[in-house]
């Protein structure tokens, strides 16, 4: 006969998100990226995010919204930014540092004046560029600390992104240079992070170092596997490149620190192709696109799935981000999808009640 048993609860393994109304632990939070939004102030924001429906903010370090060098200076900086998130009945567990981590490994061009801030720009010398944005990735760790929140995702960018497709024919040892830079690079600032006890999460995507599972594993070994080094999970970037999101977050269900739930649309009709034909996103044209959340081609039913099976109890955090689509609508619709399928996983084998001793 069958025995009755309940299922161990899973590991925590992520004791950096903590409860911001007390010692209480929330059962996987639903938060918005910010990103998008950053052409408003943080007390604009944030009373919108509560009426779209969700729990926190994951606050851009650009814009207003938050500033690293002032809350690395100014010592009541991140108190104050707590003060207007609180207000609003809100939380935040981790701020989001991919335009100066995209400038640590490219190779500067005038596009990135755009959109690194000033003084990290500076001159717009390349090597000086590179290096103010390292330092800018460590001052963020210490503003992530500072702040209370345990986790950065972010972009490191990328110095051999251009070289994915091998024509000219690209020698190893130039891929294998780029990879050693991520190292170089890297391995100061991810010091700093783990001297504050905060992690970096890389979103996987293209122009990175990291782009799909293999060259994320690649990235991980010339790190050697530091435990300051982990990843944005993000299934829009994967889905159109033909990855499995699920077969990423089994592969590397340890170094899952942070979840961006966006979607994307697959639209290939024998016209279109992946690499898009310089089409600008919104483009009805191209081969995929961005969607807001359950209008694309992601199965998050199988994401939280397997996000239950690996135990990943942090933020699932909505990055809205659809050409096709009103923003606030959007945002709101995807906050509702997001807690619609955000299940927890059971702590009962539904057979156990066939045992009679159990009847």
């Amino acid at each position: 006969m069958c025995r009755f048993h309940i299922v161990s609860a899973l590991e925590n393994r992520y004791p950096f998100y903590t409860s911001q109304r007390g010692t209480e632990i929330m059962a996987r939070p639903v938060t918005l990226t910010t990103g998008q939004w950053a052409d408003l102030k943080l007390a604009e924001l944030a009373p919108k995010a509560k009426s779209f429906g969700y729990d926190g903010l994951e606050l851009a370090c650009w814009g207003e919204l938050f500033e690293v060098p002032r809350a690395v200076k100014e010592g009541d900086y991140c108190a104050k930014r707590r003060e207007i998130l609180d207000k609003n009945g809100l939380g935040c567990w981790a701020i989001q540092a991919h335009l100066a981590g995209q400038a640590v490994l490219d190779i500067i061009d005038s596009r990135h004046k755009s959109i690194i801030p000033d003084y990290v720009w500076g001159d717009g010398n390349p090597a000086g560029v590179n290096e103010r944005a390292a330092k800018e990735m460590m001052d963020t760790a210490r503003a992530a600390q500072k702040m209370g929140v345990g986790v950065v995702p972010g972009f490191t960018g990328s110095s051999i992104w251009y070289y994915t497709y091998s024509f000219p024919p690209v020698p190893q040892d130039w891929i294998d240079d780029g990879f050693k830079l991520l190292a170089k690079r890297w391995n100061p600032i991810l010091d700093v992070f783990g001297e504050c006890g905060v992690k970096f999460a890389l979103e996987v995507h293209p122009t990175e170092i990291a782009f799909d599972l293999y060259s994320a594993e690649r990235a991980l070994d010339e790190l050697k596997w530091r435990p300051e080094f982990g990843f944005n999970f993000d299934p829009s970037h994967l889905i159109w490149q033909g990855v499995d999101p699920v077969e990423f977050l089994y592969k590397f269900k340890d170094r899952i620190y942070h979840v961006h739930m966006k979607d994307t649309k697959v639209q290939l009709n024998g016209k279109t192709g992946v690499i898009a034909s310089h089409l600008n996103f919104g483009d009805p044209r191209r081969g995929w696109d961005f969607r807001s959340l359950g209008h694309g081609s992601v199965n998050f039913e199988e994401i939280i799935r397997a996000l239950n099976h690996i135990g990943y109890n942090g933020p699932l955090s909505v990055e809205w981000e659809d050409m096709g689509m009103e923003r606030e609508f959007g945002a709101t619709e995807a906050c509702a999808f997001v807690k619609k399928i955000n299940f927890s996983p059971s702590t009962i084998a539904f057979d156990g009640a066939f045992d009679k001793e159990n009847q």
